[in-house]
């Protein structure tokens, strides 16, 4: 299955009717004019004034150096496990997104994994060259994703962050989301108040940047009040992204790599390997989170 492509042109045309039903169905009156969401979790008021007043959290730039590590957790398909098949209705929902713009279905798809491929974010081609809304894009794709049914609390993710020594590391999530889905997630998750701060990809703002750019990278630290980056600590499904982080001297890079797992990136189903890789001696590579208490255990509370 490694590389196929996202089936043809009967599967563009299911996608499509997919997409027309999920844009569709919004809450009528002011709450769906404004773009609130497609999803029950943005149809919600509360949610709704919850999400609109929640920012990337920014150290002040007066307090004290904070000399801690500080752990960067990537959150799709490393916070939550890819046998939960989000990437894939992720997937289908980004190519009926490419054919509502009127790309033929074959052309859809070539161009879907170009951008990807390209930019990290099939969305930073769509926007470069497009000039699509991305924020329109965030309600229509991530925004109508099932998510409360396709993923559930985690306990043991929530006791391995429990046990982190917070007098020895800050825990951070640096995600290429938006932060609507970012919050949705951790909060479905249950580890929203482990999280101390949400770096992600600021739709807002026309030129947004994403991992693997070097300037989404540098943006997270600044954010985050440090400047010595062997105090960053970062694990990422994505070889890319920590390729990225390790060239940027990043002090402990790790690969979560589901071995065998099928995930949907950039229109294409590809099987999680990491048969024949050659990684840098620093960049370790997991297969569960819990294996971080054996790649960091100075960060972890003593038993």
């Amino acid at each position: 299955m490694a590389n196929a492509l996202l089936p043809n042109v009967a599967y563009g045309r299911a996608v499509a009717t997919l997409f027309h039903s999920i844009t569709s169905h919004t809450t009528p009156g002011a709450a769906s004019r404004k773009g609130i969401g497609t999803h029950n979790y943005y149809r919600s008021p509360r949610n709704y004034i919850r999400r609109m007043a929640t920012s990337t959290s920014q150290v002040d730039p007066s307090s004290p150096p904070d000399d801690r590590y500080i752990i960067w957790l990537d959150i799709d398909n490393t916070l939550y496990s890819a046998s939960s098949k989000i990437s894939q209705e992720m997937g289908k929902r980004i190519h009926a997104y490419f054919v509502e713009l009127g790309f033929p279905d074959d052309e859809a798809t070539e161009l879907h994994h170009k951008y990807y491929t390209q930019y990290g974010l099939a969305l930073r081609g769509l926007v470069r060259h497009h000039h699509v809304d991305p924020l329109d894009f965030d309600r229509k794709c991530d925004g109508s994703l099932p998510l409360e049914e396709m993923i559930k609390p985690d306990p043991g993710l929530r006791k391995l962050l429990e046990d982190i020594d917070r007098s020895k590391a800050r825990v951070w999530a640096l995600t290429n989301a938006y932060r609507n889905h970012a919050y949705r997630v951790l909060k479905i998750l249950k580890v929203e108040d482990l999280i101390e701060g949400v770096v992600y990809c600021d739709y807002a703002e026309p030129n947004f940047s994403c991992k693997p750019e070097q300037q989404f990278f540098e943006n997270a630290m600044k954010k985050a009040g440090i400047t010595d980056p062997s105090k960053c600590l970062f694990v990422d499904d994505s070889r890319t992204n920590v390729n990225a982080a390790y060239n940027l001297g990043w002090g402990s890079c790790v690969h979560f790599c589901e071995q065998g797992m099928e995930v949907v990136e950039g229109g294409k189903v590809k099987e999680i390997s990491n048969n024949g890789v050659e990684l840098p001696p620093g960049i370790k590579v997991i297969s569960r989170l819990e294996e971080l208490r054996s790649v960091w255990p100075y960060v972890f509370k003593n038993p």
